[in-house]
């Protein structure tokens, strides 16, 4: 809640506020303590009453000018002018105690009235203007709780001022002029006020359209127009009669009171009178500070009864009891109370209250509630004068409040029950709201978004400051035991057989300017994934002209009450409460189609896990919990069978981690270039707990390549391995150019120059300390937002990038991405090695700090090695590209059933060639699932899932499309826009891809120009360029068509070179056969098509086929090419720049 004070000028503010509150209640005080001293019985309670009366008649006469004021002029002048005016009065109240001029000061009190009552609509409107709306409940409660704590220390200190200055004479001139000093503390603070109201920032120009009517004001017609505009509300007039009512009977407490002591409990100190007063102002600080925390972002209308009903229960006790303390803590508990019923109200009022109409309510809530305590007071006084004494008051204000504490309990029993959940919930739940602002105050709304657990619509209602009427299934709407509790929350229920009553009842609902919620997707999700939307909505809305809400809920999927895996559960099982963020996008036409809100869902995603993304530890931290709360479980399994456990593994780590330290203190980006092994993954680890950047060098590329990678990020040192440089060499690959100017240690050598002593001693600390201590004595502070890696792109289609990916873009991509493979006690394959995007995060960090155990093999090639590893280890996750699934598929010692435990395939780095995908699923009988991805975006963007059948309601939840690569990831998007203007294309039109979420990299090492280039901001959200040509459809699918690089131009024409060799594979028809086609310069029509096609004995025949095949000719190759092999990256990626080079030489 403290967040508020970001807000520039609202620390000047609250000082003013509590200045003003702090010398108001000063002169008040003096009089009201005379009065005490100086009378008693029902005398004392008619003066006691009538001083209070003073104050607040001003606000019932200048209700209208109040008003008018405050909406002409900018808030922040009549603030400053209101202050100089405190400055003049408080001048003159000074004066008149001097002179002792009691009945002169008791008038001023009507003066000082009349200040305050030109201030009040101004000083409250300035709330919204000033901290926002999404600050409306924080602001409030932070302005309440400061006038409460002005008015605690003023009755405090003016008290023991007139107590320590009065003496023994106890009339009413001596005591007056014995207390004069207090007048220039009443001056001064009036002063600092003023020199406070000047700083504050104009929020608004003056309304010159708005015009004043001296005949209106006095004939009434303005008081009737004002309090129009608060009764076209029903929120708002309850609320002001319900602030009315609370502060009316509160004047009548604070007027019999003070006899009431005296008679009950014989006090005759005003210290300990007002002390207990303030103690009660005390709880409503409290109560109003709770209020505002259990608010946040959003308001909570459920404190409202429960409020109403702490209050009558203080009310019926307090005629019972006389001891001082109890009394105390009674007014206490009656503070709390009331801050719990007041804040909700205020902030119902300013929410739905038009900015041009806020200083108008407002006055007209000062009009009401002060109309109402005038009226308790002028009553209080005709009792008095009747001799009916305080007790009887008492017990007439308890019934009062009862009398509206129960209709607050008719009115709000949904709110109530909302409220107590709530509590319930915020025991396990934290809750965060964002754009509630979105939601309108009025009018027909329709609220839609994702459904991932049966909490939803609780977290929903506890967000949204409106009531909202849900939409459920109606085979759990009929059960017995929950039906009573659904109609009271108005639910409307539906099935898919019968919709047509519940889709009539949505519109008119929303004609009669409710707020409906639904969930299109009609069922729980059971992948983590944002299903397909019904179109039943769209039926409900077209007719109302109602506004659509989007909305995304985070935070539930993986909780006990959603559909995620039992494993999954556990390991997204916060270690405290879990939090859940609620993103309301802008209002969208009653128009829209299913497919345009479920697009504005997904960017809602974004904001949602950015936010939770700010909850998460950097990689290593994670990897660290992770492995503490493992312990002895298996962690990595290595290609010759080592099994190591999470202790393990953190020992060596921290090991590591200290010669790390010790040989690069001064170095932030190590290069390594070590195997996919538990050596390779336990140096990344221990490299990223000392904060370093790890830069994982690509063996496999040209010797310029790699010298390019070391020098750009200025590597002087690399950690490597001797028996893996030899294995390299042995292929014919030296990564020697790496190292010619960096020093060079090799982790076996470090492994044994380790003593003994420190690696036991290292062990018991591993075993025995704590995850926090363990970070304390060996981790540096890490931000998410620090480069983790470096990596450099794979250059297919040119010179290597360096990619950098912080903390936060690891450790999102890593939760996104489980969200969807929703472990199931899984072994996951570690077979794609550390340089690349996918090894580095999906086949590494993701198994390491999410706790699933993975098989390292160094050579994915190695088809025989990895079906051994699958069959002995018992693996269910297998990650590839779509080069290495096609060795796969045709080695023969890699028979179908070492794959037999495999649950889930995925190939993402390269596209999914369609013989690759029907040769596996013949062979091994496993479907592949393609995603794609980037270096750029962590890799992970997007995925396709195997579909699931939901039982309840016998429909299929589609959790991929063949030819698509898929949905994007939870917290990830898509949009299709012209690769020249950016503007966004229809679903179903080409275009360059664009890539939103929180994975997307911070940027090109060294080379701003190429991170703004492929870098654009649209809607707040950063949006990574692809290259990439694709299409989405209405459900959100993504395909794949080409590179936008990989055009030729012939003769004007654009052609695909991915769909040239595409064409060429089925006119070959033969599996053995690969291709890849480039663009050379042509002097005749600029370019022309070359293939080079790998397995075939000669070319001719091939061409022919490509024609009998019916090819356009534009797409008929000018040129086809045998070679050996097609030039290959160290991910098996087809590598272009090189195939370009190829076909050149080749031609010439």
């Amino acid at each position: 809640m403290l967040d508020v004070f970001r807000v520039k000028g609202f620390t000047a503010y609250t000082a003013m506020i509590f200045l003003n509150a702090f010398t108001d209640l000063g002169h008040k005080i003096i009089i009201q303590n005379m009065v005490f001293k100086h009378y008693s019985g029902t005398t004392q309670i008619v003066l006691t009453a009538l001083v209070n009366a003073l104050i607040l008649l001003p606000y019932v006469m200048l209700f209208t000018p109040a008003g008018f004021l405050s909406d002409k002029f900018p808030k922040s002048t009549v603030m400053r002018l209101s202050a100089v005016a405190a400055v003049i009065i408080t001048a003159f109240v000074t004066l008149s105690y001097y002179c002792g001029w009691f009945g002169v000061a008791f008038a001023l009190t009507f003066a000082m009235g009349l200040q305050s009552a030109l201030y009040s609509p101004a000083k409250y409107g300035y709330i919204r203007e000033l901290a926002g709306v999404e600050n409306l409940s924080a602001a409030n409660a932070m302005v309440q709780a400061v006038t409460i704590v002005a008015i605690l220390l003023g009755i405090f200190i003016y008290s023991i001022l007139f107590e320590w200055l009065i003496g023994t004479d106890l009339s009413l001139q001596a005591m007056i002029t014995a207390v004069a000093p207090v007048g220039f503390l009443l001056v001064g603070c009036s002063v600092v006020e003023t020199v406070f109201a000047y700083r504050l920032p104009k929020t608004r120009d003056t309304d010159h359209a708005l015009a004043f009517d001296v005949k209106k004001y006095r004939t009434g017609v303005y008081l009737r127009e004002n309090l129009q505009v608060v009764r076209g509300s029903q929120t708002i007039w309850l609320s002001i009669i319900g602030l009315s009512i609370f502060w009316a009977v509160n004047q009548v407490v604070l007027a019999v009171f003070g006899a009431y002591l005296k008679e009950a409990a014989g006090v005759t100190s005003t210290v300990v009178a007002q002390g207990l007063l303030a103690v009660g102002g005390a709880g409503i600080i409290i109560g109003s500070l709770g209020a505002g925390r259990f608010s946040k972002h959003f308001i909570e209308t459920g404190l409202i009864p429960a409020g109403a009903a702490g209050m009558t229960v203080c009310l019926f006790l307090l005629p019972t009891l006389a001891n001082p303390v109890t009394l105390g803590l009674l007014f206490f508990l009656y503070g709390i109370a009331g801050g719990m019923f007041i804040v909700p109200l205020n902030a119902l009022i300013q929410f739905h209250a038009r900015e041009n109409d806020m200083g108008r309510v407002l006055a007209a809530n000062n009009f009401m509630q002060n109309c109402a305590m005038i009226g308790f007071l002028a009553l209080t006084i005709l009792f008095g004068l009747g001799s009916i004494g305080a007790v009887a008051l008492l017990y007439l204000m308890a019934v009062v409040v009862l009398i509206g504490a129960v209709y607050t309990l008719r009115k709000l029993p949904q709110s109530l029950i909302r409220y107590l959940i709530s509590v319930l919930a915020g025991m396990h739940y934290r809750l965060q709201a964002l754009g509630i602002n979105n939601i309108p105050a009025a009018g027909g709304v329709l609220l839609l978004g994702n459904h991932t657990s049966y909490l939803d619509w609780a977290m929903l209602q506890m967000a949204s400051p409106r009531r909202l009427r849900f939409v459920m299934e109606r085979s759990i709407y009929e059960k017995w035991y929950l039906k009573w509790f659904l109609d009271m929350c108005g639910v409307i229920p539906i099935s898919k057989t019968a919709s047509r009553d519940a889709i009539k009842t949505i519109e008119d609902l929303l004609l009669q300017g409710e707020a409906v919620a639904l969930f299109p997707e009609g069922a729980l999700s059971r992948t983590g994934h944002l299903g397909a939307f019904l179109r039943g909505f769209e039926l409900s809305a077209k007719n109302t002209q109602a506004a659509i809400v989007p909305f995304y809920i985070h935070g539930l999927w993986g909780s006990f009450y959603s559909h995620a895996s039992p494993h999954y559960r556990r390991l997204s099982r916060p270690s405290r409460s879990r939090s859940v963020t609620i993103c309301f996008g802008p209002a969208m036409s009653a128009a829209a189609t299913a497919s345009e809100v479920k697009r504005e869902v997904f960017k809602l995603s974004i904001h949602a896990w950015q936010c939770y993304t700010d909850t998460l530890k950097p990689v290593a931290l994670q990897w660290l919990s992770t492995a503490k709360r493992l312990a002895g479980s298996t962690s990595i399994i290595d290609f010759d069978g080592t099994e190591l456990s999470h202790t393990r593994v953190l020992t060596a780590v921290l090991l590591f981690a200290r010669e790390i330290k010790v040989r690069c203190a001064a170095e932030q980006n190590i290069g390594l270039l070590v195997p996919t092994s538990a050596g390779g993954i336990i140096v990344n680890l221990a490299c990223l707990l000392r904060g370093k950047t790890v830069v994982n060098l690509n063996y496999t590329a040209p010797r310029e390549a790699l010298q390019q990678a070391v020098a750009k990020a200025g590597i002087k040192t690399i950690f490597t391995s001797k028996r893996f440089v030899a294995k390299l060499r042995a292929k014919g690959l030296d990564p020697a150019a790496a190292f010619e100017n960096a020093r060079v240690y090799n982790l076996e050598d470090i492994r044994q120059q380790i003593p003994k002593a420190r690696q036991l001693r290292v062990w018991l600390a591993a075993s025995v300390l704590p995850a926090w201590l363990l970070r304390l004595l060996y981790a540096p502070k890490i931000q998410l937002d620090d480069v983790a890696a470096i990596l450099f792109s794979s250059g297919s289609e040119g010179s290597p990038k360096g990619v950098m990916l912080t903390h936060r873009n690891i450790m999102g991509n890593i939760k996104q991405t489980a969200s969807v493979l929703n472990p199931q006690d899984d072994i996951i394959l570690n077979s794609l090695p550390l340089f690349h995007a996918f090894g580095l995060t999906v086949t590494s960090l993701l198994p390491m700090t999410e706790g699933l155990p993975c098989v390292c093999q160094p050579d994915p090639t190695s088809a025989a090695a990895i079906g051994k590893l699958a069959a002995r280890h018992r693996v269910t996750l297998l990650c590839a590209t779509s080069t290495f699934l096609r060795l796969y598929t045709r080695d023969t010692k890699l028979v179908p059933l070492m794959f037999k435990s495999i649950r889930l395939v995925v190939a993402g780095a390269e596209r999914l060639a369609p013989d690759v995908r029907a040769a596996f699923k013949a062979k091994f009988g496993l479907d592949v699932h393609e995603g794609y991805g980037t270096t750029e975006t962590t890799p992970v963007a997007s995925v396709n899932l195997p579909d699931v059948l939901v039982p309840d309601y016998w429909f299929v939840q589609q959790g991929g499309k063949e030819g698509t690569v898929g949905l994007p990831l939870p917290g990830s998007t898509f949009k299709i826009v012209d690769p020249v203007t950016l503007e966004e294309l229809p679903p179903g039109e080409a275009g360059l891809i664009l890539i939103g979420g929180t994975q997307i990299m911070k940027g090109y090492l060294n080379d701003e120009e190429r991170t703004a280039d492929a870098i654009v901001e649209q809607d707040g959200i950063r949006w990574y360029k692809s290259g990439d040509k694709g299409k989405l459809d209405e459900d959100g699918f993504l395909t794949i068509l080409d590179r936008y690089s990989r055009f030729a131009k012939i003769g004007g024409e654009m052609v695909s070179l991915g769909a040239v060799e595409e064409a060429a594979i089925r006119a070959i028809a033969d599996e053995a056969v690969e291709v890849a086609a480039t663009a050379v310069p042509d002097e005749k029509k600029g370019e022309k098509i070359v293939l080079l096609a790998a397995g075939i004995p000669e070319s001719s025949g091939v061409r022919q086929k490509i024609i009998d095949a019916g090819v356009s000719p534009l797409m008929i190759p000018a040129d086809i090419l045998a070679v050996a092999a097609i030039p290959k990256l160290g991910s098996g990626k087809t590598d272009f720049s090189a195939v370009k080079k190829l076909a050149v030489e080749m031609l010439d």
